[in-house]
């Protein structure tokens, strides 16, 4: 896999691997519908297609010329010096190979002069959890609003980078 910008003809294949590794990962979490829900605002073609102009951030996929195996997508918030990384998802077939940190590390990359990225993440997806934390995440405190207008609580970690 090699990680590239995501483009437009990407994001059928995108939201696809959202879609399936959201209810592997969060179906005993949320529920299978909440996570259809979910996925149907936030992964919805015309969401993914915003992100890719949004300014001030990249969105990424990990391809192998035949699948998308993984995608990232941070942007910079109000504060220049912090990026928020609002997913970061591997499908389930190809975790554990390299493509998290691989996409990871190109994000750090992308945002030359941050100083902090910054992660919100579900407490019980321990995996997750242990995959930031073994890329130098610590804990930074929590949110009753993951991602925003969500009402789901998350786990807030960051990352001193640049």
């Amino acid at each position: 896999m090699f990680v590239r910008t995501a483009g437009e003809r990407d994001l059928a294949a995108v939201r696809a691997l959202l879609v399936e590794t959201w209810h592997v990962t969060y179906d005993a979490i949320y529920g299978a519908a909440r996570v259809t829900e979910i996925t149907d605002e936030w992964h919805s073609i015309a969401a993914l297609k915003a992100r890719l102009t949004r300014p001030n951030s990249e969105f990424l996929v990990a391809d192998d010329g035949k699948s998308i195996g993984g995608m990232a997508f941070a942007a910079a918030t109000t504060d220049a010096g912090v990026v928020m990384l609002n997913q970061l998802y591997v499908h389930p077939a190809w975790q554990r190979q390299g493509i998290g940190k691989a996409l990871l590390d190109e994000i750090e990359a992308s945002f030359p002069e941050a100083r902090t990225l910054r992660v919100e993440v579900e407490e019980a997806n321990a995996p997750a959890v242990a995959f930031y934390r073994s890329r130098g995440f610590t804990p930074a405190g929590n949110t009753a609003d993951c991602g925003g207008a969500s009402g789901l609580p998350a786990l807030v970690l960051e990352k001193a980078i640049g």
